[in-house]
């Protein structure tokens, strides 16, 4: 199979969308807090720039690499997280010591974590198709492991980057043919988890309340919500057009982020909004098709996690913008600004293309 120039496509369209809609979205603030209308969009296109890079390259990375280095890797990612914990090395931003700060430029390596566990456990599966049905010696060490290194992300705290990674690592479990015990079982566990960690942060239970009712703290925890729907509301079909969106001056916070999926609602309507989740849903197919051809369980299991968790991600941004779920913090793959974000995105979508050009391959070669 060749190097699948859809797949590249896609992502290369929702990324210069993204930095069309992070100039409008994000103007009117930056213009305020920095005196230049296209500080944010600058800083992005270097990232967008990194990124196109970084695909090239790591479509050129054969990926069996990763499992050969997969512990390393893995092992990396948690120093990173341990390290950023430490005050004086990791930054805090919008209440999280999640970032190690270098100038203006931000690094956070939750974002390495999710995929360097994704590779880790796309080997750790790949050994048999009956060592998962194994409780204590297939399921339980890979569950450990995820639950230490969503412990240390919770430390944070960020409760949206560890749901993503908890939730992908599931998903993979799932189509390796774990029992189904597990789920349920699991499922359940979880439900107590999420409970006891709303328990322990008041903050998480003024999400949930205003989620519920965002108007009975319209000047505070409900703001956020409130102004994505007003955003959302009078959008239309067609929208008010491009640059004409009334939410980001000054009324939804932070546009270029969280929410800039409600601006490319006000702008450009149902249509635009058809149109970006059209995409997703093309990224998802061509994931799942070169999941499901790839020979060996390794690269099947790696390109469905990075794919599943991208489409994952994307979900729960969007679920969050039209008030399905509580805000959880969440950026839009390749359209949100963020750097760490869109390079590891990026990088992720490398490492499927290369996956595409060797199916068919033996697993032997090039070992």
């Amino acid at each position: 199979m060749k190097f699948d120039k859809i797949l590249f496509l896609v992502v290369l369209l929702l990324s210069i969308f993204g930095l069309l809609m992070i100039y409008s979205s994000s103007s009117i603030w930056s213009e305020y807090k920095f005196g230049d209308s296209f500080h944010y969009l600058k800083y992005q296109s270097i990232f967008f720039i990194i990124g196109i890079i970084l695909i090239f390259i790591m479509s050129k990375v054969d990926y069996k690499l990763y499992y050969k280095y997969s512990n390393i890797i893995l092992i990396v990612s948690f120093i990173l997280l341990v390290l950023v914990l430490i005050p004086g090395i990791g930054s805090i931003r919008n209440g999280s010591r999640s970032w190690f700060g270098i100038g203006s430029f931000g690094i956070q390596p939750s974002e390495f974590c999710k995929i360097s566990l994704i590779i880790f456990t796309s080997k750790y599966l790949s050994k048999s198709s009956d060592f998962i049905k194994k409780y204590f010696k297939g399921i339980i060490p890979i569950i450990l492991i995820k639950l230490l290194f969503f412990a240390l992300i919770m430390l944070q705290p960020d409760l949206g980057t560890a749901t993503i990674m908890f939730i992908s690592i599931i998903a993979i479990l799932f189509i390796s043919g774990a029992d189904m015990k597990f789920f349920i079982g699991g499922g359940i566990l979880g439900i107590l988890g999420v409970v006891g960690l709303i328990i322990i942060a008041p903050y998480r239970m003024d999400r949930i309340t205003s989620f519920i009712n965002p108007w009975k703290d319209p000047l505070g925890t409900g703001f956020q919500m409130i102004q994505s729907l007003y955003a959302i509301g009078p959008s239309g079909l067609l929208g008010t057009g491009y640059l004409n969106s009334i939410q980001k001056h000054f009324y939804l916070p932070e546009p270029q982020t969280d929410f800039i999926f409600s601006i490319i609602l006000e702008e450009f309507g149902i249509l635009g909004a058809i149109i970006v989740v059209g995409l997703f849903f093309l990224l998802l197919y061509r994931g799942i098709k070169i999941s499901n051809k790839c020979s060996d369980s390794f690269g099947k299991y790696l390109s469905f996690g990075i794919i599943f968790q991208l489409i994952f991600q994307a979900i729960m941004n969007l679920s969050v913008v039209v008030g399905l779920i509580p805000v959880t913090g969440v950026t839009l793959p390749f359209l949100s600004y963020g750097g760490s974000s869109l390079l590891i995105s990026m990088a992720s979508i490398g490492i499927v293309l290369n996956i595409s050009m060797n199916i068919g391959k033996d697993w032997g070669e090039n070992m």
